[in-house]
Formats: C-alpha cells, structure tokens, sequence
C-alpha cells in the first residue's frame, strides 16, 4: 500500500469501480519481471523469444481491430468547448467519467490490478512529472517498465513529499471498439482508457500525460511538451550542438536521431549522440536559454522500413531486451518485418496470428504481410549505441536549433531556415505531411498538423501557437528554427535526396547557422543553403538534383497559400494575430 493519502483514496476508489480479483503494486525490480513474463507466457499474452539469438526478448499481438492510434475516439474532456479548440474531440468531463465508468465497471473481475508508479523525466528533476497508472495488462506492465522510471523509486519520491500525480486508469475490457474511448481530463490531471491493448492508446506515460496533458501543464506554467526528437551533434572540435526537430509518426524521427554519420563527415570527427527519439520537453532556463528532457527512457519504435540501412544503431539496440508487438514470428523464435534485414523468411505466423508465406496474396489480390504496417517495438533508450550520457541530467541539453519537417513529394526545398521566431513559429504551423500507417485514416493523404502536434496537443490550437509565439519573446536568444524536407521527388517519382546518413550533411550546414559560421541566400520562403554550402564528400548527386531540392516555386507557394489560409480559417477567432500577419508577409512576398 502506500502513505499517499490522495494516491490511496483514488486507488480504493477505482478497485470499488473495477472489482479486480487482486491488487499488485509494481516495485520494478528484475525479479517481477521474471515473475511477470513467466505469468503473461502462461496465458499467451506474451510468446517468449530465442534467448540465445535475442536475449531478454519477447513477442506481442494485439486483437486486430487494435493496432493504431484511434484520434476519433480520443477526447479532451474540459468544461468549457473552447478551451478544447477546434481541431480536439470534445466531451464534458462528467459525461466523459460516466461514458468510461459504464464500461470499466466490474471489468477486472477474475483479473489482476496493477499499480504503476512511474516518473515522466529523471526522478525528482524540475523538469519531471510522476503519474499511477492502473491497469488489468502485463503487457501494459512490462512497457511501462521500459518507457519510464518505474517502481518503488517513484512511489518513495512522491511518499516524501505528498506530491501532485496524474491519475492514469487502463482497462481492457473485452478490446471493443465500438466502445474504446481515450480520455484525458487536463482540470483533473486524469487519463482514462478503455477498450484498448494497442500501446499509444495505453502506455498512458507516452502520448496521453507526456504530450497532451503535459502540453496543458506547460501552457499553465510556462514550457513546452512537444512531439520531437531531441539529438547533439558532435562537430570536429569536440563540441556538442543540441537540436529538437518535429515530424509525425513514422516519417523518420527515430532513425534522425540515432543516424550514422556518412564516411566523409565521420572522417572530419562528428559523432551523433541520442537524447530521444519521440518527444521532448523543453523550458527557459536561467540563462534565458532554452534547454530540454526526453522524459521517456525507452523507444516505441515502428519496424517495418527500420533496417540496418535506415537505422543500423536501432538494429543493434533490439538485440535484447525488446517486446516486439504485431511483428512477423519466425520458426525459429526470432522476428522479421516487411523492408527489414534479409532475408525474406521462407514462412511463419503472421501479425494476426495466421500461417504466412511471402508474396501470398489475399482476396483482392492485395499481398498478405507478415508485419502490420504499425508493428511496434519496445525497448530501452540504454541499449543505442549512440545513448548520451546526459540522460538522468536534471538539467537537460541546451537547445540551439528547432527543425519542423514532414512528407512532402514536392514545394518544400530540402531545408530552409525561418527569418525570425514568429516566422519559424508560421512555419511550424503551417507543417503539412502525408498521413502515416501509425495514425488512424487513409495513408498518403495530406493533411495539416502544425508543429506535428495535430493529434497530442491538449488544448486549443491558437492558445498553443500564441505560446509558442510569447515563448520565444521571453528568451535570450531563442533558438533558431528551420523547416526540411528528406522526401522531395522529381517528375518520375524519384528520391532527389538519398536521405538516411547522409540527412546528417543538412543538419551539419544548421549547426554551422547556429554557430555563425554559414552563409546563406535569402529566398521568397526563408534562408536557404547555396549550392556549395552542403559537405556532398562521398555522394555522387547530380547538379539537377541539388537545384530542384533548393528551388521554391512561386506558382506553387501561391497555391500553398491557399490551404494554409482554410486551415486558418478552421482555427477561427482563437488563432493569434501573429499567424495571420506572417501569413500575409508571404503573401505579399510572392506578389
């Protein structure tokens, strides 16, 4: 049990609604875990791994109706709509408690509740945030154990002081869909999930307290939680630039962050050092500087595209350790996905649980994969190789460059930097992308998601761009923001950017911005590189390419136009004025 009278009044509370048979407070030691795996085996919830090829390592499939973010059942339950905002689904907070309490009701019975005390952040940083979630799932467990500082610590930490937690409450209930809510009740710190086994829907540490409630928090108390990975660069002399740079789900985040540097610039000494993967939290210092965490310790990565091309520090990561969910089981106890390392498996058990061989096709003759789209991977940010030694700083990494990017297969150049803050600001809002297999819709869709926060961000949209925008008025000096693009094509379809490593020649020519040490042109858009300003060493790209990718077309920028002004306009009064004004200083550039 614990001393925690709030923490102990809300438990009692929820066991009574739930009926769990039992209630088992974790303490994260490694014996539980053993203790836990040898359970979850038993009902074939988690399958066990060859423990010689991949030690420490286990497989998950979730009910087939459950793979993904479901945002249409994701709610902001406030008392006022507005503060919502337009793009939010909106619920009163007691229709939100009564709708999830009809169906968790009684759920639990003949089923285990365990409490999971778990810290956002190093324990007892400033920057830091505890949350309990309550749960009926090992499998919940298990990454709970991974993505976050969990156990007995944190329950100790929060004891000492009686401290302020998010309540977190996960039921499975019998994975109904058409009864899976996703609440987040920012005026009570509350998170409820129900009906649901997929992890972005139930690590409730993850994108519900880290990104949506964490973002009310901020806004509230003068940060910001935000959807980015954070990385340093590491130049020949020995210093370490850090950047956070946007994009949304499964557009490259992970593999950014964790990149090897190509031959030429390894050669001239620069070295990669991951921060984090997915999101970062980041507040004004004493210094008037901006400086950020990664409040998670693990990665939930996507699999299929993740190689030992695309990403050969991950790949080596998930040689241990690991819960790979809705992957391909091989014969042999080991895993495959679709665009991973060769080679093909011959056969194995597909992500649904089927018998499976490649190129089989089903009855629209559509091939039969052996890995879901969205097929995930769990495992601890101490496994890459490429891991910082700032990760328990209670300080964090100081912060010099901002980077917005998401799909686009043509209008953005492959990088450009923003004339000011508020127009880095303009350009971070106005971020559009192709939509991915990690969000719930059709994929290759476009669509608008302003600082890649579209689905987590916890409030009105205007209030959070108007944030953004006095934030940046409250720093000396703010960091400097730029916009890239890996995924330009020319007229065949082609990549004109090998991407990958070599994105590292890019962010080389931002770090050198950062410094003052690189020169730039200005554009109708923003500054962009000159043709000779990027380190190409060891690539043989053509001139043609370097020159669509740095090209704006002013037809095409005029039309952009147009869309950004619907999108605007579906922001309605709440939008700050600054957005507008920039959005007119565009206008008037291209007139």
């Amino acid at each position: 049990m614990t001393k925690h009278k709030k923490l102990k009044q809300w438990i009692s509370e929820c066991a009574k609604l739930c009926q769990p048979d039992k209630i088992v407070w974790c303490d994260g030691s490694q014996e539980e875990r053993k203790r836990l795996e040898k359970e979850a085996f038993k009902i074939n919830e988690i399958v066990k791994l060859d423990q010689k090829k991949l030690p420490g390592s286990v497989y998950h499939r979730t009910a087939q109706n459950d793979v993904a973010r479901t945002e249409k059942l994701t709610y902001i339950c406030t008392k006022n709509k507005r503060d919502a905002g337009p793009i939010n689904n909106w619920m009163l907070p007691k229709e939100g408690y009564r709708r999830a309490y009809n169906i968790i009701r009684g759920s639990m019975k003949g089923r285990t509740m365990y409490v999971i005390p778990f810290s956002m952040g190093p324990i007892g940083s400033p920057f830091s945030k505890i949350g309990v979630e309550l749960t009926d799932s090992i499998y919940v467990v298990l990454n709970m154990r991974i993505m976050t500082r969990m156990g007995k610590a944190v329950l100790d930490h929060l004891e000492k002081n009686q401290g302020e937690f998010t309540k977190c409450l996960h039921g499975k209930v019998d994975i109904d869909i058409n009864n899976r809510l996703i609440l987040h009740f920012p005026e009570d710190n509350t998170i409820i999930s129900v009906n649901s086994g997929y992890g972005g829907n139930v690590l409730l540490g993850k994108k519900c307290l880290a990104l949506r409630i964490a973002s009310c928090q901020a806004r509230d108390e003068g940060w910001l939680a935000e959807h980015m990975l954070i990385m340093g660069i590491e130049d020949p002399t020995g210093y370490i630039t850090y950047i956070a740079a946007a994009f949304p789900s499964a557009c490259g985040k992970t593999n950014l962050a964790m990149l090897v540097p190509p031959k030429g610039l390894r050669k001239k000494g620069y070295r990669i050092w991951t921060v984090g993967d997915d999101i970062a939290w980041m507040k004004i210092d004493s210094d008037g500087k901006l400086w950020a965490i990664n409040p998670e310790n693990g990665l939930f990565g996507v699999g299929p595209g993740t190689n030992s091309k695309t990403n050969p520090n991950m790949m080596a990561a998930l040689k241990q350790d690991t819960i790979f969910t809705n992957v391909l089981l091989k014969p042999d106890k080991t895993v495959w996905w679709e665009d991973g390392d060769p080679p093909i498996p011959k056969r194995g058990i597909d992500w649904k649980g089927y018998p499976w061989k490649p190129g089989v096709l089903d009855e629209n003759g559509k091939v039969i994969t052996g890995a879901h789209p969205n097929a995930r991977f769990t495992v601890p940010i101490q496994n890459v190789p490429t891991v910082t030694n700032r990760l328990e700083h209670h300080h964090g990494v100081p912060i010099s460059a901002i980077i917005f990017g998401g799909r686009r297969a043509a209008l953005a150049p492959l990088v450009y930097e923003a004339l000011t803050w508020q127009h880095g600001v303009f350009m971070g809002a106005t971020m559009a992308s192709e939509r991915t297999a990690a969000q719930f819709g059709k994929q290759g869709e476009v669509r608008h998601d302003p600082m890649a926060m579209r689905p987590f961000c916890g409030y009105n949209m205007g209030d959070y761009l108007k944030h953004w925008v006095n934030l940046g008025k409250k720093m000396t000096p703010p960091p400097r923001i730029f916009h890239v693009n890996w995924f330009r094509k020319d007229q065949n379809g082609n990549f004109l950017w090998p991407g990958f490593g070599d994105n590292l020649r890019v962010l080389e020519w931002v770090v050198r911005r950062c410094r003052g040490q690189a020169d730039a042109r200005k554009s109708l858009i923003g500054f962009v590189p000159h043709d000779y300003d990027l380190d190409l060493t060891g690539i043989k790209l053509p001139k043609n390419n370097l020159k669509q990718l740095f090209s704006v077309n002013k037809k095409d920028w005029a039309q952009e136009l147009n869309g950004i002004k619907e999108f605007f306009s579906s922001l309605g009064k709440d939008l700050p004025q600054e957005m507008w004004s920039e959005y007119n200083l565009l206008k008037k550039r291209l007139d």
